[in-house]
């Protein structure tokens, strides 16, 4: 699989998957490469190129600890790959967390590059309550072991009826966030660069066609977190999934996300 070396030494793996037209996806704390693509919405392989990668210190990524951790720098890793694949006029989805932040980054840092973009369980400036939770998850990371953490995000991210449906499949080495385990110096650059971020007036630059989902469910990005994304990009429109929670599970929940987010693609 293609890897690429940055200036700094860290080397970045990618995957470029599909044909059509180029998708760049990225999630949260995760990666969708090596084989995990059915994390990706519902017919997106089926439709268009889809291009992935592993942050920084996961998967087949490197990092260069001496590098300050800044959403840039995700985003400088992943315009890095764009370029080496060619790939323009690409949309950018951010499924999620930094996924969706880094997306923005390159909406603003790269404007030649993108074609749309589109947002979901994300922020674009921290709150208290926000920075709390995210250095809350570090700290049990930390202090209790990966598996404790796992168990807290996993109960903080699902709706009520998936994670009592599926608690059994999500909770082990398995299930989400398994790439953070063994992974803690990864975990804190992460939330380093997210409570730092601050990119509401760059935001209001991005003249790209832009879509936010809320999620009303959402205990720790829902649309307290959300609507300001959407607010200060100006070609920005939304949808909200009720009873959709941080992390869209389900057949029916995923289904409807993709339904929207290809009518948003045929129009752009």
């Amino acid at each position: 699989m293609p890897e690429l070396k940055r200036p700094d030494g860290a080397v970045i793996h990618y995957e470029v998957l599909g044909e059509g037209d180029p998708v760049l996806c990225l999630g949260g704390w995760g990666t969708f490469c090596h084989g995990h693509t059915a994390g990706l919405p519902f017919g997106l392989l089926e439709r268009y190129q889809v291009i992935l990668m592993d942050y920084r210190g996961i998967g087949n990524s490197t990092d260069n600890y001496d590098t300050p951790a800044t959403m840039e720098m995700y985003a400088d890793d992943a315009i890095a790959v764009l370029d080496a694949v060619g790939a323009r006029n690409v949309h950018l989805l951010g499924m999620v967390g930094i996924g969706a932040c880094v997306c923005q980054q390159i909406a603003v840092r790269r404007p030649d590059i993108g074609r749309s973009l589109v947002n979901t369980g994300a922020w674009v400036k921290m709150d208290p309550l926000l920075e709390d939770q995210l250095n809350l998850f570090l700290d049990v990371h930390r202090d209790a072991g990966w598996a404790t953490f796992q168990r807290l995000v996993c109960a903080m991210s699902f709706s009520a009826d998936y994670y009592n449906a599926n608690a059994a499949r999500l909770i082990g080495p398995q299930g989400p966030w398994r790439e953070l385990m063994g992974k803690i110096d990864t975990h804190a650059r992460f939330i380093a660069a997210s409570v730092i971020y601050d990119g509401v007036e760059q935001l209001k630059t991005v003249t790209l066609p832009a879509l936010v989902m809320h999620a009303p469910l959402d205990i720790v990005t829902g649309p307290r977190t959300t609507r300001p994304i959407e607010d200060a990009l100006p070609n920005a429109t939304s949808f909200t999934i009720e009873g959709a929670a941080h992390v869209l599970a389900g057949k029916e929940q995923r289904s409807l996300f993709s339904q929207h987010l290809f009518a948003f693609y045929d129009r752009v």
